[in-house]
């Protein structure tokens, strides 16, 4: 009987073995045109006409160069730009958009609705390609496994026989995903009943306001 894999192993893992490689998940900072800052995982969470003017987290943005003084068809110095239109004010919800309420500190745990029925407890993970559900918690929804795929995970803590599934929905808070396919494994303690990953959350723009405790899941 194989144990659980670390959460950190499991997320290389599935990447690896379940889904194509995805550009890296570094954080970027970008602006949409109310002038509201937004922080993404990967570039490819970004809607595609604000990537341009994308920064990421920790990277310093290189000073502006100087023209040199002797040149004459050096352009001048732009004015300084207007402050930008206010975006919605905190805490209220972009249209089609979907609050969820945390803990700053705490893991981000949402309650997804499996297929319309029943519940899980997952924890939001930007880090996780795929979706992860506990096999006890998708028995006791009622998912059935003789349609699902076999699959093994290999870490240097060993391997663990895994089934993917597809779900007819995953909702979270109104924001609805599917068909979908999740993996069925248990992903250890800390977790809830498993892992909502990128395979979810891609189809949204998200942003985590840690500061308000707020993550805004708005469709792209």
């Amino acid at each position: 009987m194989t144990r659980p894999l670390p959460i950190l192993v499991l997320t290389l893992l599935l990447a690896a073995v379940l889904l194509p490689a995805t550009a890296s998940a570094q954080t970027y900072r970008w602006t949409d045109d109310g002038g509201r800052v937004h922080y993404s995982q990967g570039l490819d969470s970004i809607p595609e006409r604000f990537r341009a003017g994308a920064r990421v987290l920790g990277v310093p943005e290189p000073p502006p160069a100087a023209a040199a003084p002797s040149d004459p068809a050096a352009p001048r110095p732009a004015a300084a730009a207007q402050p930008a239109k206010a975006g919605p004010p905190a805490g209220v919800t972009p249209p089609g958009g979907t609050r969820i309420s945390f803990t700053p500190g705490s893991p981000i745990m949402v309650t997804a609705r499996i297929n319309d029925g029943g519940t899980a407890d997952l924890m939001l993970d930007t880090g996780a390609q795929i979706t992860v559900i506990n096999p006890r918690v998708l028995a006791a929804l009622g998912v059935g496994m003789r349609d699902a795929r076999r699959s093994t995970l290999r870490g240097v803590t060993g391997s663990a026989d895994t089934l993917t599934v597809t779900l007819d929905s995953v909702e979270v808070s109104g924001a609805r995903v599917g068909p979908l396919s999740v993996v069925s494994h248990d992903a250890g303690a800390g977790t809830g009943d498993g892992l909502l990953g990128r395979d979810f959350l891609d189809r949204f723009t998200v942003t985590i306001d840690n500061a308000a405790g707020v993550v805004t899941l708005t469709p792209r």
